[in-house]
């Protein structure tokens, strides 16, 4: 008695850490790296910086070459730290020239949004400012400024290069070299890949909340809720989004935009996944859990005001990716344990999440040891398209179980309205259909007919074969009545063995006849297995609108009495209620 409890419980572990996993990386930019890899598309040049108990001298003083002595080794790691304005000597560079495929050598200096990067180098004795030929926006707050070098430079001349902090900056500094051509191509592909995917959650967001407006389920908007801030996450973490309109607006609270709604969507999810499960009916702890987790994620959204505080960023962010890789780990566990005990939607969602978690999986391993704008093959390419995956697949589930709440519903109103011995509608559903028969009828000058069948002798075969066998006379004259039906009109059970059938648009000379063949067909009914066969015949009542002027129930009185009269007359046919209408 208690495994299906165990085993929705378990599903709805294995359905809820997936979607709350996202969370983690709100933190990664924040985690200073313990490792260094090669940043850029092209190759990494290493680079000096300038001795800082020199302060920040003027251009045309470092362009002279006066303080080249004065350039020391620069370790990147941690260097977005750093306050005061740094300026960096780059060695000689090929100056504007184009190899025979057509590439322009360009520079790369990556940087994060609140670092302004120049470039100065020398011209004809003169220092010179290079102007940027675009932006290149990446991962986790960082920004790559592309430097064409132009023609004419001094030969063998460095390069300097001057950046300053002007905010909580989230990128250390590097430098690369690449082609003007892979640079911009990277950069187009990148932002379509990144445009699609937001495009794709924000265009499944929207729909189930219009879908909102038509069926009344909490999950459509918390699904909504949870993948427009997972959308406006992607487009803020990648850069892109800070380069879009509107969006751009948040440019200036920088990490907050992508931080903020990712935490907030980890605590819609978590309501999303106790309405998905329905744990309020099979677990209502785990339920209030997953409420308390969804408070807890809010407040996680909240703690970003306490990133100001040194030391706590770090901590939060390793503690953060720490928490989604071994919920990752534990969401297949549990899944498998849930598919092997039997749950078949544990299988579905095994199968489902293992594709998605490889990916987180892999993105909180690469980040534990390196920067987000480190891993942008990564992020771009296994991040990005596991995000529209998973609003894919829980789309899916979400219809699926919508399908199986309908199915369910539509077999209890079945239930609800039919008899359960003869699968016809009830008394109550019948007389329901009548009345709107009636009205359509009247509305359209049609006449409407009504039929009471009454089984003959039905007391005697139970008292003589038993109630089964009466049973089974209920049920086998339900085939021959509605052979002779037509698909509009309706049967229903009125009660113990008195039938009542609906014939819309039929006068009295129609349903007449239509009586006749069922009172026929009845009467070939030859039921044995319960000692000698049984022979069934019945008596039939007709009341019709355009004979007696009367509408609804009026119709079944006067069809029973009908019925009656005909029973007065030996039985197993057929009287009209119109030479009746005197009596009534």
């Amino acid at each position: 008695m208690h495994k299906p409890g165990l085993t929705s419980w378990v599903l709805a572990v294995a359905v809820c850490l997936p979607l709350t996993a996202p969370a983690a990386p709100t933190l990664v930019p924040e985690l200073p790296p313990v490792a260094q890899l090669t940043p850029g598309n092209g190759a990494p040049i290493e680079v000096r910086v300038l001795d800082p108990s020199l302060g920040d001298p003027s251009a045309a003083r470092i362009t002279a070459g006066t303080l080249d002595g004065h350039f020391v080794p620069f370790d990147a790691r941690g260097s977005h730290r750093l306050t005061a304005p740094l300026w960096f000597r780059l060695p000689a560079l090929a100056r504007g020239s184009v190899d025979g495929a057509g590439h322009i050598p360009v520079l790369l200096a990556r940087a994060g949004m609140d670092q302004s990067v120049e470039v100065f180098t020398r011209r004809a004795g003169e220092h010179l400012s290079l102007a940027p030929a675009t932006v290149v926006p990446q991962f986790g707050g960082a920004e790559d400024t592309v430097f064409v070098l132009p023609p004419g430079l001094d030969a063998g001349d460095a390069l300097y290069a001057r950046v300053v902090r002007q905010g909580r900056a989230t990128t250390d500094v590097h430098f690369t070299t690449s082609t003007l051509d892979h640079t911009l191509e990277d950069a187009a592909a990148h932002q379509r890949l990144i445009a699609l995917a937001f495009g794709a959650l924000m265009a499944m967001a929207l729909s189930t909340l219009l879908v909102r407006f038509v069926l009344i389920d909490r999950l459509y908007p918390l699904y909504g809720t949870l993948f427009s801030l997972q959308a406006l996450y992607l487009a803020y973490f990648s850069g892109q989004g800070f380069h879009w309109p509107i969006l751009s607006l948040a440019r200036p609270i920088s990490s907050y935009a992508w931080n903020v709604p990712v935490a907030i969507s980890a605590a819609a999810a978590s309501l999303f996944v106790r309405e998905f499960a329905n744990l309020r009916l099979f677990s209502p702890k785990v339920y209030r859990a997953f409420g308390w987790l969804a408070a807890a994620f809010v407040i996680l959204a909240l703690s970003n005001l306490l990133r100001v505080v040194p030391g706590l960023s770090p901590l939060i962010a390793a503690v953060g990716n720490l928490m989604f890789l071994a919920s990752a780990v534990f969401t297949l566990i549990v899944s498998y344990l849930a598919w092997r005990s039997g749950n078949r939607a544990a299988g579905w969602f095994l199968v489902a999440w293992a594709l998605l978690c490889t990916f987180q999986i892999l993105t909180a391993l690469r980040l534990l040891y390196a920067r987000a704008d480190d891993a942008e093959g990564l992020l771009y390419y296994g991040l990005a398209p596991s995000m529209v995956a998973a609003a894919v697949l829980i789309a899916l589930g979400t219809s699926d179980r919508v399908r199986a709440q309908s199915l369910a519903l539509t077999d209890a109103e079945r239930r609800a309205q039919t008899d359960p011995l003869t699968g016809v509608l009830n008394r109550r559903s019948l007389i329901e259909r009548l009345d709107a028969a009636c009205m359509r009828a009247q509305a359209r000058g049609l006449p409407i007919s009504v039929l009471f069948i009454d089984l003959d002798h039905f007391k005697q075969i139970n008292d003589t074969h038993g109630h089964a066998a009466g049973d089974a006379c209920l049920s086998g004259i339900i085939a021959p009545i509605q052979a002779e039906l037509r698909l509009s009109d309706v049967i229903g059970r009125y009660g113990g063995e008195e039938f009542v059938v609906i014939l819309s648009g039929a006068d009295a000379t129609a349903a007449h006849a239509i009586a006749e063949r069922i009172c026929h067909r009845v009467s070939e009914v030859r039921l044995e297995g319960f000692g000698s066969p049984i022979n069934l015949t019945c008596s039939i009542g007709v009341a019709s609108s355009d004979t007696l002027g009367v509408w609804g129930q009026h119709l079944i009185a006067h069809a029973d009495t009908a019925q009656y009269a005909a029973k007065r007359s030996g039985r197993n046919r057929v009287q009209l209620a119109a030479t009746l209408a005197g009596v009534m």
